[in-house]
């Protein structure tokens, strides 16, 4: 696909967040072990309650919040009531977004606890983790009632993209690319489809799966179909131990190279770099590079994808910051069109205008 050509200009930075997947109730509740912790270590044995579940670890895990799907380290226990429990927003909100950490950085959209108050506030600027109770320009505070959560809760994590509508938007996907491993990826990246007006979620959710469905043939292909490139920059000070020609482009953006795979785990908290193929065993894996590049990669551009779609530059950027390279500025206009194309339809198919801006 067209973004591996694209990928070796690309520098990234590192910040991770969680997972949160709410899993059904049952009868004759069990008491809640005490609430999961984004910050904890995890042991196989050691439990943890999460939105109304209680859960148990099969082995070591840290960040990964509760769910039956991503790496599958967490076994559902049932549910449960009373205890120390509840996923971190009370009274029946779906919030369990991490705890501010000074000195961090926030990417915008990013959404944090603070500890002081309990209260929960989203970025609404890039900052190097400013305090959210202090930089208002930086942070706003954050509602957790209501079903959505902001992204991090419920079955399809409040995505504003249902199951139906992914399925009629990717009719003829490969079965890999999976509901489940997106909507988990996406609590991740709490600011995904979560940051400004409700038209502006979707705008974006249809631009990232519109670029996505050019990159994979509409959800079809998982890895790029000619295996025997070199991807591997030997300059790099930690080369290429899963092999020289192991790099090559997988999951919804194609991840490729070395230092790609590299730069992904870290920020992941994945061996990516080591292991290279979960990006194409694992659908949650996949999806998350996927919007690992849409929240960290300008490319030729000078905004990332997300924010160029809550900030008002249109679609044309986000082709920009993905291929702008080799499409932008007449250089393919007809892979250009394929992408607005699809994210009009897309837009249609959600309710919503396109915008402006849509080439590049």
């Amino acid at each position: 696909m067209s973004l591996r050509r694209f990928l070796a200009g690309l520098a990234t930075f590192a910040v991770a967040a969680t997972v949160a997947v709410v899993a059904p109730a049952t009868a004759n509740a069990a008491t809640c072990a005490a609430a999961y912790s984004a910050t904890q270590v995890y042991t196989g044995g050691m439990t943890a309650s999460y939105n109304g579940d209680n859960w148990q670890a099969k082995w070591w895990t840290q960040g990964e919040a509760p769910s039956t799907g991503g790496s599958g380290v967490w076994a559902d226990q049932g549910a449960c009531s009373g205890g120390t429990g509840g996923g971190g927003g009370g009274g029946g909100t779906t919030c369990n977004y991490p705890d501010w950490v000074a000195g961090t950085s926030y990417a915008t959209g990013a959404i944090v606890r603070y500890p002081a108050n309990g209260q929960y506030y989203q970025a609404t600027h890039d900052n190097p983790g400013y305090d959210p109770t202090i930089s208002t320009w930086y942070w706003s505070p954050f509602s957790c009632t209501g079903g959505g959560g902001g992204g991090g809760g419920g079955g399809n994590s409040g995505f504003v993209v249902s199951e139906a509508q992914f399925n009629q938007m990717f009719p003829n996907r490969n079965s890999f690319y999976t509901y489940a491993g997106l909507t988990a990826a996406i609590a991740k990246f709490p600011g995904f489809a979560t940051t400004g007006s409700a038209t502006t979620q979707k705008q974006e959710a249809a631009a990232f799966l519109a670029n996505v469905s050019h990159e994979t043939g509409g959800l079809v292909y998982i890895t790029e179909i000619d295996k025997s490139g070199n991807y591997c920059d030997t300059s790099q000070s930690y080369g290429c131990p899963a092999g020289t020609y192991a790099y090559y482009g997988r999951g919804p953006l194609q991840l490729s190279w070395n230092f790609n795979y590299y730069a992904a785990g870290n920020y992941l908290g994945l061996n990516l770099l080591g292991n290279p193929y979960l990006v194409e065993q694992d659908a949650s894996v996949a999806w998350q590079t996927g919007l690992w590049y849409w929240f960290t990669g300008t490319g030729a551009g000078s905004v990332t994808s997300h924010n160029a779609m809550v900030n008002g530059n249109g679609f044309g950027a986000t082709i920009r910051a993905i291929n702008g390279g080799l499409e932008c500025n007449g250089n393919n206009t007809a892979e250009m069109q394929d992408r607005v194309n699809l994210y009009q339809q897309y837009s249609s198919l959600l309710g919503v205008s396109p915008g402006g801006n849509l080439t590049c």
